[in-house]
């Protein structure tokens, strides 16, 4: 699985060996990734039990890399080094009716600075060129203000209720181009 580029972000699919790097320890993550791991990682719900579960599932299926984790690393500059600023992928490969969840964290000394959106824009656009996706769908709370602007300037739609009280699910529809 190849690496995707943005503007700011090299994205890389967590494989089965960069996961567990990544549970092993910090250090490990940062050699296999070449690239500081700051501080809050990992950041938001992508915590210890997402890791572990991305690493049960890519050990039951190493060619799913891609339908689970991707690392942001903001490239390096003449000034500082390359840095992971954050992780985002999906719940999983797409079902039998072409929808993938689409989840995302940025560590929170690099938020504002518009990579949740250069994250969730390059995986949707991914996704959809795959030819396996038609909807991709996102859940978060009214609260969340921040994530439902990422979401927004994604192309994602508030589509209702989620099945959780207290939130709701937005949705990307694929358009053929």
């Amino acid at each position: 699985m190849n690496r995707i580029s943005t503007p700011h972000l090299e994205l890389v699919p967590a494989s089965l060996e960069l996961v567990q790097a990544e549970l092993d320890s910090h250090s490990k993550l940062a050699s296999a990734l070449e690239a500081q791991v700051p501080g809050g990682w990992p950041p938001g719900e992508y915590d210890r039990p997402a890791i572990e579960y991305f690493r049960a599932r890519l050990s039951e299926n190493p060619l799913s890399t891609g339908w689970y984790g991707w690392y942001a690393i903001l490239r390096a500059s003449k000034t500082e080094r390359a840095a992971l600023v954050g992780a985002g992928g999906f719940f999983g490969p797409p079902t039998s009716d072409w929808v993938v969840e689409i989840g995302y964290s940025i560590v929170p000394s690099f938020q504002g600075r518009g990579y949740a959106t250069e994250l969730v824009r390059a995986l949707v656009k991914h996704a959809f060129s795959t030819g396996n996706v038609k909807r991709i769908i996102a859940r978060t709370t009214p609260e969340n203000v921040a994530s439902i602007k990422v979401l927004v300037k994604s192309g994602f739609r508030l589509s209702g209720p989620g099945q959780n009280a207290g939130t709701v699910i937005y949705e990307c529809q694929h358009r053929p181009d």
